[in-house]
């Protein structure tokens, strides 16, 4: 008998309203970057976006609950996206640009920790892994060329996609043990991001650093949940290029402990 796909959940984009723009500008909209959603379906997996759940604006109230999707679904990823609220932290923004989105926080928040209720698998890129750690309790840099002024690597680029730098694993950490054979010297990783992990939060440990500015590059909780967050985005890394690192182990990984605990 065939085994049943993998159900994985993917939180939203949010892409709220426009002032003085009419249409689809106008209204509230929530969609998925599609190379994620292509990079886990490169695997036997159903990708179902998760949305927010309605609490007003004039809409009936549905019964359905993000408990629910935690229910029905077998892992979560938490795709990148707006910069996060420093008032999710505890900090005021230090400019208005970096204000972020502060719905979405609360939307990701509830929905990791839903799944991490009920001991699903959840993995973070860019902006999921900086919401992992806040949700821990942790707090990030804002804007890390103005608070980070030692650090000689550059993470943000007009780039994009085509921009990277390297990454060292952490000694004995999990992604150490997923590539035993790569040199050290040679992974690169697509780096697309100006706010970074400051202070860890609780159940957390660093797994992979910047080596020029030790910054965190991956971070994973101690608990019996699989909880890995990446700084970059491992869907913009083709396992062709020899340049980037060949993130499909990181993948696997994580489905591996998705199957594990749906049986």
């Amino acid at each position: 008998m065939a085994t049943k796909p993998l159900k994985i959940g993917i939180s939203a984009r949010i892409d709220h309203p426009q002032p003085g723009q009419v249409g689809l500008r106008s209204k509230t909209l929530q969609y998925l970057e599609q190379s994620v959603a292509h990079w886990a379906m490169s695997r036997d997996v159903l990708v179902f976006m998760v949305p927010t759940v309605a609490t007003g604006s004039g809409l009936v109230r549905s019964n359905i609950r993000l408990s629910d999707y935690a229910d029905a679904l077998d892992g979560l990823i938490l795709q990148g996206g707006s910069d996060m609220s420093p008032h999710s932290y505890g900090e005021e923004p230090l400019k208005p640009e970096w204000a972020g989105d502060p719905v979405r926080d609360g939307y990701e928040m509830e929905l990791l920790h839903e799944f991490i209720e009920v001991r699903k698998p959840v993995l973070g890129i860019c902006r999921g892994a900086q919401l992992i750690n806040v949700a821990m309790g942790g707090t990030l840099y804002q804007d890390l060329p103005t608070q980070l002024t030692s650090s000689q690597t550059q993470h943000l680029s007009d780039a994009y996609d085509r921009h990277y730098h390297p990454v060292r694993f952490t000694e004995g950490g999990l992604l150490a043990r997923l590539y035993p054979e790569v040199d050290p010297g040679s992974l690169n990783i697509v780096s697309v991001h100006h706010q970074a992990v400051r202070t860890l939060g609780r159940d957390l440990v660093v797994d992979a650093i910047s080596p020029e500015d030790g910054l965190a590059e991956a971070i994973r909780g101690t608990g019996r949940n699989f909880l890995l967050g990446l700084q970059w985005h491992p869907e913009f890394h083709h396992p062709s290029n020899p340049e980037l690192l060949d993130c499909t182990p990181i993948l696997d990984e994580f489905l591996r402990n998705v199957r594990k605990r749906r049986w």
